[in-house]
């Protein structure tokens, strides 16, 4: 599908809730940028640019990155493709953040992916992994051959901490409290459209549906 007008839209879902996999169709099937906020700050601090090593610091000293300096960072990356559409991923996760966001660029679609927590629960605490190589096994789906060992050297398994129970628990609580004022903010703007389901097959026919519509109306818009 060709676009006629640049199209700016946001992803939103907690970690473990198939974003990653839906940013990936979607950035394929409707040929938008996917910037990850996380890909942009790794990027930086690498490269030690001034916002960076700023935010470096604040890594360092167990500090969340300021919302001014967040938006920042990102803005810098978003005007760097003005004319193209883009694919907003991690950002933005306050409404400082996105009152930041829309002092610039208009969003036309913010989606959505509401997947009940404990799927996800499930999900990530199936998750075991061969550290040396990286090779994950989920127990449910992709289970290795000999419980609790890798397939390839027959090494151990391990559950990494993001993965244990108690941390993800942890991670969903903050996410619902940090976002849903985020959520709010953009349903009052009428632009956030929401997608619930527990497998990401069968939620994406209904985002590429949706999208296909959206983008075809703003196409005939701007025509």
């Amino acid at each position: 599908m060709v676009l006629q007008r640049v199209i700016r839209a946001v992803i939103m879902g907690p970690p473990g809730s198939g974003k990653g996999t839906v940013s990936a169709r979607i950035t394929k099937s409707f040929g938008l940028q996917h910037m990850s906020s996380g890909d942009i700050l790794r990027a930086n601090i690498k490269e030690k640019t001034e916002l960076g090593l700023l935010m470096k610091s604040c890594i360092d000293q167990g500090q969340l990155v300021p919302d001014d300096i967040m938006s920042r960072l990102i803005l810098n990356d978003l005007r760097k493709i003005d004319s193209s559409g883009w694919l907003l991923d991690g950002f933005p996760r306050t409404v400082s953040q996105a009152e930041a966001l829309d002092h610039v660029y208009s969003v036309d679609t913010v989606i959505n992916l509401n997947v009940p927590f404990q799927t996800i629960k499930q999900r990530l605490t199936s998750r075991w992994t061969h550290i040396p190589s990286g090779r994950v096994y989920n127990t449910d789906f992709n289970p290795p051959k000999v419980p609790g060992l890798d397939d390839v050297t027959g090494e151990p398994l391990v559950q990494r901490d993001d993965d244990r129970p108690e941390t993800v628990t942890r991670r969903l609580k903050s996410y619902e409290t940090q976002t849903e004022p985020v959520l709010e903010y953009y349903r009052s703007k009428g632009v956030l459209e929401t997608f619930t389901g527990t497998e990401t097959n069968k939620i994406w026919p209904h985002v590429e549906a949706f999208l296909h519509r959206k983008f075809s109306s703003l196409s005939q818009r701007a025509a």
